[in-house]
């Protein structure tokens, strides 16, 4: 089952160069349809609103047919929407465009953690996730570097390049067996589903907790740049080198993790990293030495590549009949917690002008959900114990 797992690498690696290749072309892009800096900041939350509604919806669906079709014609509708991006004539246009290629996606990626438990052996399972999670590590390291290249030739060149790569990627997902759910939930109302899910014992607190998880990481990582540029003096292109390195720390747990996770186990990893994360978020401020402050993010983001397969494997095994409404849930949230993490973020920078209230802010979310997963492995213990 090698073959699909490199297959979902390729699709997590596309999907993610298009969310962070966009970054780069702001500058053209503004020129391009004459708005200024707010107005192109919308280019980018059109695709994650898109992305985040959508999610709730194409989850179900894919419960309810075969998952392979699901993805297939999700990833030729992100193929086409991707090509119109690169031929829009004005600036709504870009967001209607930019809009629906996130809808696209919503329909893709959900599709593949839910696919996984369904293609591989059960001791492969956190192995696989982690390599398709990894495509998404180095679209974060190599997004921007890539948008950057192809938009030297001109601005829509990148999105010409990814349309054609979705499509070859169609071709591959049309070679995949069929992927059906062992037993539909419902097939009367998205509802019933959510429902169903919901109604797991735990599941509302592993949710929860996935959703802290994120809040508090992209709470930080939306002001590395700022706090880089203020306390290093740093220029924006050495802050996109120097942010090179969460990309490599996370394809290194990505790649490593499932090893060793192995050797110490899932839940004692999870526990050990969460408390781990909390406490180098904590110091990461307080260091004035780059040298330092790289390698700690390194650290932070290789406990992440790891933590990450790890959650969405216990995520995946809240119902085997609902995994495509569960994967996109924990998309959602994870969209979600990008926003308020984001704004909250803004919000303490601004009050206090350090870094340290953003990074003390991530630290209590991952103590959170620590607890919160900590008493969700309690819960399914007991659950087992009575069965």
């Amino acid at each position: 089952m090698k073959k699909p797992i490199v297959l979902f690498f390729l699709v997590m690696f596309v999907i993610g160069t298009d969310t962070f290749l966009v970054s780069p072309l702001l500058p053209m892009l503004q020129v391009q349809y004459h708005v200024d800096v707010n107005q192109s900041g919308w280019i980018v939350s059109a695709y994650a609103l898109g992305y985040a509604i959508f999610a709730l919806i194409a989850g179900p669906i894919s419960d309810q047919f075969d998952r392979k079709k699901v993805m297939m014609y999700g990833m030729i509708a992100f193929s086409l929407t991707t090509f119109l991006c690169g031929i829009a004539p004005t600036f709504f246009f870009m967001l209607l465009f930019r809009f629906l290629a996130g809808v696209s996606a919503a329909f893709v990626t959900p599709q593949v953690w839910a696919s996984i438990p369904s293609l591989v052996s059960s001791n492969q399972i956190l192995k696989s996730i982690g390599i398709a999670s990894s495509g998404l590590a180095i679209s974060q390291m190599l997004g921007l570097p890539i948008g950057s290249y192809f938009a030297s030739f001109y601005w829509s060149v990148p999105f010409f390049v990814l349309c054609f790569c979705s499509l070859l990627l169609v071709v591959g997902i049309r070679l995949l067996p069929s992927i059906r759910s062992i037993s539909s939930p419902s097939k009367s109302s998205f509802l019933h589903t959510y429902q169903h899910v919901f109604q797991k014992p735990g599941a509302r607190k592993l949710l929860f907790a996935y959703f802290l998880f994120q809040t508090g990481n992209f709470a930080a990582f939306s002001f590395f740049g700022m706090w880089l540029h203020e306390d290093f003096h740093l220029s924006v292109t050495k802050i996109g080198v120097a942010l090179l390195v969460l990309g490599a720390g996370n394809l290194c747990g990505s790649v490593l993790g499932p090893a060793i996770v192995k050797k110490v186990g899932s839940r004692l990893f999870l526990a050990v990293g969460l408390l781990s994360l909390a406490i180098l978020y904590m110091i990461l401020p307080l260091s004035s030495s780059l040298f330092i402050v790289e390698g700690m993010l390194f650290v932070i983001y290789f406990l992440t590549g790891i933590l990450f397969p790890i959650m969405m494997n216990m995520m995946q095994g809240i119902s085997v009949s609902a995994r495509g409404t569960i994967a996109a849930l924990s998309n959602t949230f994870m969209y979600g917690g990008t926003m308020i993490g984001s704004a909250a973020a803004a919000y303490l920078y601004k009050m206090s002008s350090t870094f340290s209230t953003v990074t003390l802010f991530t630290s209590v979310f991952f103590i959170i959900s620590f607890f919160l997963f900590h008493h969700h492995g309690k819960t399914t213990s007991k659950v087992r114990a009575t069965v």
